[in-house]
């Protein structure tokens, strides 16, 4: 069950998003840069949480997600160091995410042959 519920929670913010992107005139930035800036605010208020737990990667690994993550990494920084958690707590417990995301961009521009769009 929890892989159906991965499944579909995880198409319907997908779909969701998509449909955003076809029918307003929001720039895909735009979107992309809301989903994060909405899961921080999702998971300040308490529901994001609950979500990702029924969800699992259906909810984690979408943006909404991302922005969970950095909520929840600022939220234990400043509680372990203060107001210098602020700074640090979002990108210190995104890290490993970024890392691979570096590492796995360049192993598909190694591999990929990019040509120019006419």
């Amino acid at each position: 069950m929890e892989y159906l519920n991965a499944f579909w929670v995880g198409g319907l913010l997908c779909v969701l998003c998509q449909l955003l992107i076809d029918f307003t005139k929001l720039t895909p930035a735009r979107i992309l840069t809301g989903c994060v800036v909405l899961g921080v605010v999702l998971s300040a208020i308490g529901i994001y949480k609950p979500f990702a737990e029924f969800a699992g990667a259906g909810a984690t690994v979408p943006l909404l997600g991302f922005g969970h993550l950095m909520a929840e990494g600022i939220r234990k920084a400043v509680n372990e160091q203060g107001a210098l958690g602020i700074l640090t707590g979002g990108l210190t417990a995104s890290a490993a995410g970024i890392s691979a995301a570096i590492v796995f961009g360049l192993l598909a521009s190694l591999v990929g042959k990019s040509r120019f769009k006419k």
